[in-house]
């Protein structure tokens, strides 16, 4: 009685509009019906090669009618549906390919083809592998060729996960986030509701399906029984094309496809008034409609993979947090390194609770019980809750300083520093002390042109952030040594004595 699933929703699509265009791909244009038929074929298929409960179906290609078939079916059989990073290298593809375990892999002749043949050898993979864009032995469209297009009515719990997404890594290995028919869809169906989304909502799938950003968007236009157009990649004239034809509302455009956009329409070839986005330079906003709705007024918020996209949202108001309130159905805390709640003001660890939250990550038991400790998923990002219960955002957790009884984390700092208008760049280590277990020092880099003491430095912090947290000390450097986007403590700590973490010895 109160189990929803991903595949429920299609049931009820197929039988209340089977008429309404579902998705559009190329020379496919499926109404509902002949979505639920094919979804119900390629279900019928896995089942008859051996696929069931908990099982990995892994994407590796670009976006397609298919890669949704490819969920709902999963969502049909009580299978895992995993997309996957399509631009990866042959190594971290055979990363993914090896910890997903899949039983079945979609895979890409397309641009990747001879790559994805390397993988395949490299890992000895046992999945049976189906190319969807090929025809004839071995394709995904012969695969279902011969399937029942009946429904495989098998029950599916709505709390078990139907998507698998992996995680950024900035350091090691990414993990696989399983979410499930519960949080997809509570989470689309609420982004439906701040973004406008209806059952006339068409959205260009332009962004990669691999990340959760663009696949809230596609979710919540699904459930809402609106049309979902898929396009490979990104090309400024397909996506003016794919607009102006199939009226498309929505589309996730970064800045510098606007400015190709711009520079290719600008005598009005194609009409896009139809797409509702976020108002740009006065070409791109004179071009199409600047949309109205609470997202587009106010997007964004915080979010990540393990929450289904947000957990708060600046288009919730009022807030005086710079990332918006929580959802309804969502609960914040800030946490101290011992897990216990911190009251409104005090920067701490974010936690989060709700339907939306990951399952847990594939095969990581460790690691999900540091990050489910307590009831709440540990983000491990700072924040802070402001008097009005909205959340202020401060920055990865990072590495933890203790100046007496007092944490102090690095992130909060940098961030005070880089407020500073004669600071370009800025990093905080702990140097051990005898009486105080360690003291704060910054690393800063100057903006060109500008001057500042450490006195100056010293005092901007005191102003702004508890006293205890502020450096004692301050090193100028002429840059900040990195690993790629991530600052290298290490190489900080060797040079200006750092060291004496909690938990990492002295």
């Amino acid at each position: 009685m109160h189990q929803v699933t991903l595949a429920d929703v299609l049931r009820d699509h197929s039988r209340n509009r089977p008429s309404s265009l579902g998705a559009v791909c190329g020379e496919f244009r499926l109404d509902f019906a002949a979505l639920d038929s094919r979804v119900n074929r390629l279900a019928h298929a896995l089942v008859g090669a051996g696929v069931g409960p908990g099982d990995r179906l892994l994407w590796l290609g670009q976006n397609c009618h298919r890669l949704l078939e490819g969920l709902l079916a999963a969502a049909k059989v009580g299978a895992v549906f995993c997309p996957a990073n399509w631009r990866q290298s042959a190594d971290e593809f055979a990363f993914v390919v090896n910890d997903s375990d899949p039983s079945v892999v979609f895979w890409q002749e397309g641009e990747i083809g001879d790559t994805l043949r390397q993988v395949r050898r490299d890992t000895q993979s046992k999945a049976l592998w189906l190319q969807h864009d090929g025809e004839g032995e071995g394709s995904y469209e012969a695969f279902i060729a011969s399937a029942s297009s009946a429904d495989p009515g098998v029950a599916i719990d709505e709390a078990v996960a139907v998507l698998m997404m992996y995680t950024a890594a900035f350091t090691g290995s990414p993990n696989g986030a399983l979410l499930s028919h519960r949080a997809l869809v509570i989470q689309g169906s609420f982004m439906a509701m701040i973004q406008s989304v209806g059952a006339d909502y068409v959205y260009l799938n332009c962004g990669p399906l691999f990340h959760v950003a663009t696949f809230m968007t596609t979710l919540a236009t699904f459930l809402s029984g609106g049309t979902n157009v898929f396009t490979p990649r990104v090309e400024a004239e397909e996506l003016c094309r794919l607009i102006a034809d199939e009226g498309c509302t929505g589309g996730f455009i970064m800045g510098p496809t606007m400015d190709q956009i711009i520079e290719l329409n600008g005598a009005g070839r194609y009409n896009l008034k139809t797409l509702r986005g976020f108002p740009g330079k006065p070409e791109w906003t004179a071009m199409i409609t600047v949309d109205t709705s609470g997202w587009g007024q106010r997007p964004a918020g915080y979010g990540q993979t393990e929450v289904m996209g947000m957990a708060t949202l600046n288009a919730l108001q009022p807030s005086i947090g710079s990332s918006g309130r929580p959802a309804p159905f969502v609960r914040i805390a800030m946490l101290d390194p011992e897990g216990h709640e911190l009251p409104a003001g005090e920067t701490g660890e974010i936690g989060v609770r709700g339907p939306t939250v990951m399952n847990g990550y594939f095969n990581r038991p460790e690691l999900n019980t540091q990050r489910q400790a307590g009831g709440w998923h540990h983000t491990n990002d700072l924040g802070r809750i402001e008097a009005d219960g909205s959340l202020t955002f401060v920055g990865p957790k990072g590495r933890l300083i203790k100046s007496a009884a007092e944490n102090i984390y690095p992130a909060e700092v940098e961030a005070c520093l880089r407020s500073h208008p004669a600071v370009a760049d800025a990093a905080i280590i702990g140097v051990p002390d005898r009486t105080w277990g360690q003291n704060v020092t910054a690393v800063v880099v100057l903006a060109e042109g500008r001057a500042a003491t450490a006195d100056d430095i010293i005092g901007h912090c005191r102003e702004r952030i508890a006293s205890y947290k502020k450096p004692k000390a301050v090193e100028f450097v002429d840059a900040i040594p990195r690993q790629g986007f991530a600052v290298d403590y290490d190489a900080l700590d060797e040079r200006f004595g750092g060291g004496g973490y909690p938990g990492a010895g002295a």
